[in-house]
């Protein structure tokens, strides 16, 4: 019997689970592939899983899909919205979503694998799905990696994947060379000396102090990076205080960098630094501010011989008018180092989540009156994006795999 998509999507949906926690979500992936004879490696970094498919000699392809859902509350108002909790890594308890679209990757990571054993009379060698937790948080590739994920599943003659965004539904979207900007996460920790609200003299506030360096932070790229370069450097979080009337001890900044350019990279990350001790000297601190670096994920690259042919197979697919090309993304991707980390080529596209009638540029603009991906408004289209997404990500892997009887 085929799997029912739609209804493993919305299950999907509806039960997010964040970044190193997606044992529900682990654990059905896990039976899909079993129950389509694949043999599956579950617990790999705690919660990822790879499944792969022997099917004569021939090349080697893995597809890849990410899991974790984000702290964000959900307000699309769907049927199956998500009313899901977690406990975030600073222990609070947080609303969490599918709010980047990895249900639709996972569902059309299972959609793919079920179109290819139906059609393994049509094609020769070994498949592998991925399923990889915490692309959100603390780079679950990396972990898999580490965890021995190749001493599991062969090593890959290609990696593909792709990701759910702010396109036309029924199109994808492929850049070749850096597609998308490395990233760094910075949290910096200022410290102040708390007090009462009312003899701030007393104190030594560490909520001015964070308040200055977000404002200041503003200048890295305005006035320390060429126009002619790529830099985003935005602050995401700020935690602080816990009454009105109370100056706090401590301040907390967390920072996103992204850059396509490594000198640029690393006049973020000097930047990003000098600035928040500049301020907490200024402000007479008694301690220098203290970092912690989280995601560190590189450029994410497309190999560009690997991505003329792997968007040739989307274009007969699909049809040349549904395959464009975005430019370079300044998001950001972990899905490269699956490829890095044994030297294969990498492709990772765009799939449209949004319907047609809405966009009024080019295949390949974004249109910026749409939810973007981590906003709690972001509702892909189920249809035609799954059979959009399985079809491109069958495609894929079919151009990559060898055809019966020959190589």
């Amino acid at each position: 019997m085929a799997i029912d998509l739609e209804a493993l999507y919305f299950d999907l949906h509806e039960h997010p689970e964040l970044s190193f926690a997606e044992h529900r979500t682990a654990a059905i992936v896990a039976e899909r592939m079993t129950d389509l004879g694949l043999e599956v490696f579950a617990g790999i970094a705690g919660t990822g899983v790879a499944a792969v498919l022997r099917n004569g000699d021939g090349p080697t392809v893995l597809l890849r899909a990410d899991m974790d859902g984000l702290p964000v509350g959900e307000e699309t108002g769907l049927p199956y919205a998500s009313e899901a909790r977690g406990v975030d890594p600073m222990g609070r308890d947080v609303p969490v979503m599918h709010a980047c679209g990895h249900d639709v990757h996972m569902t059309c990571l299972v959609g793919a694998v079920e179109r290819l054993v139906d059609e393994r009379s049509q094609w020769r060698g070994t498949l592998i799905a991925v399923f990889q937790p915490s692309e959100e948080r603390d780079g679950g590739a990396q972990a898999m990696v580490e965890d021995g994920l190749y001493d599991k599943v062969p090593t890959p003659d290609v990696v593909l994947g792709q990701h759910v965004s702010g396109f036309p539904a029924g199109t994808v979207v492929v850049h070749s060379g850096p597609a998308m900007a490395a990233v760094n996460a910075i949290t910096a920790k200022l410290f102040g000396q708390g007090g009462h609200g009312s003899r701030p003299e007393t104190a030594i506030d560490p909520v001015v102090m964070a308040a200055a360096a977000v404002m200041r932070l503003q200048t890295v790229v305005s006035r320390e990076v060429s126009p002619k370069q790529t830099a985003v450097v935005s602050v995401g979080a700020i935690h602080a205080g816990t009454k009105s009337n109370i100056i706090p001890a401590e301040a907390t900044l967390e920072i996103s960098l992204r850059a396509f350019d490594p000198d640029v990279r690393a006049k973020l990350l000097a930047s990003v630094e000098r600035i928040i001790r500049a301020e907490s000297e200024a402000s007479a601190a008694p301690r220098p501010p203290e970092f912690t670096y989280g995601e560190d994920y590189p450029v994410t690259f497309n190999d560009p011989d690997a991505t003329e042919r792997t968007a040739a197979a989307l274009r007969s697919a699909l049809g040349d008018a549904h395959v464009g090309d975005p430019g370079q993304i300044t998001g950001s991707e972990d899905v490269g180092i699956l490829a890095s980390a044994v030297g294969a080529p990498l492709v990772y596209w765009f799939l449209g989540g949004f319907a047609p009638e809405l966009f009024t540029g080019p295949l390949g603009t974004i249109e910026p009156t749409l939810p973007a991906n981590h906003s709690p408004l972001f509702a892909p289209l189920p249809q035609p994006t799954i059979d959009t997404g399985v079809t491109a990500l069958t495609a894929a892997a079919r151009e990559w795999l060898g055809a019966p009887g020959g190589a």
